[in-house]
């Protein structure tokens, strides 16, 4: 991914499927330098590079735009709308959410745009595969690495689309001609063929390489996600004779990744960004990632940065600068997100998201540049403290005697009943900070150099222990199995022994290399625990071992009761799914996860205020695209209505 971008245009524009219009038409709109031909793939050198093109495809290209935040953040129990509309209906699923998405802005994410890019993907794979199947060559970076990585390509597209979509087309081949004629695979044979590229590249590709290449400890992470995907119920109809072999293959399979990638030592490892290429894009953790880097010419950079962070910057005493970051303010936690965490004792919490900044733009003499600027208190509901309003501006910050111009407190006497005031009926929240990006250019430049995580080992940890839960109600093993895996991840999460419990840095603070130009930082390395909690200040170890299944931590037994389980399995599948929240969160997985354990809908009523009204239970499949639907032809001409209906997901 550090070629030329136009490389990856003329590659793209020779290898896309032919889903002639399909095609996502900013592609033609590139300037193209140097033109190939499909000859050109018949050569060691165009092998190479069209692995440089897909990887660009499959991994990168998403990360600059919105389509990771509509198709996995938008709609669920962890994030709901944040200050700016642009893409509300992936978020509230109200009218005008379907085959077509109605458009608000040129930022609105259309229905095809996930569905386009996958196949194009996909059609950049099969190529890949083709032509390092078929060149007379003896060198094991074509015949091994390359067509490893285009069958591992292909398998990882497949599964997102049939995570979203349930059956889609299974094309194969490369496409010299327009084809329009069409059908859907079943999901089962979507999975069926997951497998086997999957299973094609583990037997192809080494552990040399990683992150930032594909290596059979990659291959073996998305196998175990494929396993696991299938034997979620969004498959009991006809999983059955798979189900526990493939949760058998998930345990094998993540022990065998995670005895190779040790977790970080500490949460914030992971995102203490400094700059690109650093020490925390190379960790031990990381399975796989997609690449990024700081020029500015050869990459459309990380844009994650900008769409889950408040708008700090109409506040008093604040004005944007390159450590705050450019808020796009696309999507805001949810109250769930807030309380799901042990906020005493689980560390995860205060090192995902930004509660202080500082004064960057003083007026008159009282405040100072570098005064606490801003404050969230995310407190309990039984706190008491704050009984007249959710913005105060009449707390005194201690270590300066002066109060702080602006304090949101989730949980205030006046502010908050049943999620609907408080912090979620404002435009300000904590911003996630896990994708802060200060290295960039300026306060209004939009391309981040920090890499996006793809897959970690706590994620395979919480697969290991999600199979384990699964067993158990498969009469293999006990509920307690997965204890071991799920500790591990939140032992890590925990306060060391001498740990300074207010100490906070995200990629924010990569502005020291990159530098301000003349407006004052507003970052702040520091967070609210102690204004938050409410505790003496302390430095001593805390612990989040579960010792058994009932009972289950408090915060996830409030979930538990308020979702109405009862059943060993319910409760068990509700803590993995709340742990991968602590662990995960905003890691664009959440969607994918609801969908597949059919939990989407529960829980975006009982904690997403904009989707409780409009979410059905159609909604654990996407609507197939229209414009895909309008360029399908069967027998020679294009479907009917009722065709179209047919082929469509149900309740679309």
């Amino acid at each position: 991914m550090k070629k030329y971008k136009s490389l990856y245009i003329n590659l793209v524009l020779v290898a896309s499927l032919g889903l002639s219009t399909s095609c996502n038409q900013d592609f033609l709109e590139e300037n193209l330098t140097t033109a190939y031909s499909k000859a050109y793939y018949d050569t060691e050198q165009g092998i190479l590079d069209l692995a440089v093109g897909t990887y660009y495809q499959v991994f990168a290209l998403d990360m600059n735009r919105e389509v990771p935040l509509t198709a996995n953040e938008s709609g669920t129990d962890e994030f709901r709308l944040g200050g700016d509309p642009s893409n509300r209906l992936w978020n509230s699923y109200e009218a005008g959410f379907g085959s077509f998405v109605t458009v608000s802005n040129s930022n609105t994410v259309a229905a095809e745009t996930n569905w386009n890019n996958l196949y194009i993907g996909i059609g950049n794979a099969n190529q890949l595969i083709q032509s390092a199947t078929n060149i007379v060559s003896t060198n094991d970076a074509i015949k091994k690495v390359a067509l490893g990585e285009g069958y591992f390509m292909r398998a990882y597209n497949y599964l997102k689309l049939v995570r979203q979509y349930g059956g889609v087309p299974l094309k194969l081949t490369v496409s010299n001609t327009v084809e329009l004629e069409y059908t859907r695979a079943t999901p089962q044979e979507i999975y069926s063929q997951i497998v086997d590229d999957f299973t094609q590249a583990y037997n192809l590709l080494s552990n040399t390489g990683g992150p930032n290449k594909i290596t059979k400890d990659a291959v073996a992470h998305y196998l175990a996600k494929t396993y696991l995907s299938r034997a979620s119920e969004i498959n009991d109809a006809w999983n059955s004779a798979t189900k526990a072999a493939d949760l058998q293959q998930v345990v094998t399979l993540a022990d065998d990744v995670i005895s190779r990638h040790p977790l970080a030592p500490n949460y914030v490892n992971l995102w203490d960004f400094k700059a690109a290429n650093g020490a925390n894009e190379k960790l031990s953790e990381i399975i796989l990632s997609a690449d990024f880097n700081s020029n500015q010419l050869t990459t459309g950079g990380n844009q994650q940065h900008l769409y889950f962070i408040s708008t700090y910057d109409q506040l008093p005493q604040m004005i944007r600068n390159t450590s705050g970051g450019r808020p796009f303010s696309r999507l805001a936690p949810t109250y769930f997100t807030f309380d799901v965490f042990d906020k005493v004792n689980d560390s995860r919490f205060w090192k995902s998201f930004q509660t202080k900044a500082a004064v960057n733009n003083k007026s008159g003499n009282y405040y100072v540049n570098g005064d606490l600027g801003f404050m969230y208190i995310i407190n309990t509901p039984s706190d008491t403290r704050f009984p007249l309003t959710r913005n105060d501006n009449t707390i005194v910050y201690s270590k300066t005697g002066k109060t702080i111009p602006t304090v949101f407190v989730a949980y205030a006497g006046d502010s908050f009943i049943n999620n609907r005031n408080g912090l979620s009926s404002d435009v300000r929240f904590p911003s996630l900070s896990k994708h802060m990006d200060g290295s960039r250019l300026d306060f209004n430049n939009t391309k981040g150099s920090r890499d996006a995580i793809l897959a970690r080992s706590a994620d395979t940890y919480l697969f290991a222990a999600e199979a384990k839960v699964r067993l158990a109600k498969l009469g293999t093993g006990s509920y307690s199995d997965a204890l071991t895996y799920i500790n591990t991840v939140r032992n890590r999460a925990t306060y060391k022994s001498g740990e300074d419990r207010a100490a906070y840095t995200d990629g924010s603070a990569a502005w020291t290399a990159a530098g301000q130009g003349t407006r004052a930082v507003s970052f702040m390395p520091e967070n609210s625990y102690y204004e938050s909690n409410n505790i003496a200040v302390t430095t001593a170890s805390t612990s989040l071992n579960i010792t058994s299944i009932n009972p289950l931590p408090a915060a996830d037994e409030a979930v538990i009761t308020k979702l109405g389980y009862t059943s060993d399995y319910d409760r068990m599948l509700c803590l993995v799914l709340n742990e991968r929240v602590r662990e995960l969160c905003g890691e664009f997985h959440r969607w994918e996860d609801l969908s597949r354990t059919k939990t989407l809908v529960a829980r975006a009523k009982a904690y997403n205020i904009d989707a409780e009204p409009n979410i059905k239970d159609f909604h654990i499949l996407r609507a197939l695209p229209q414009q895909f639907l309008d360029a399908v032809f069967k027998d020679g001409r294009p479907l009917t209505a009722a065709e179209k209906t047919a082929m469509q997901n149900p309740g679309y």
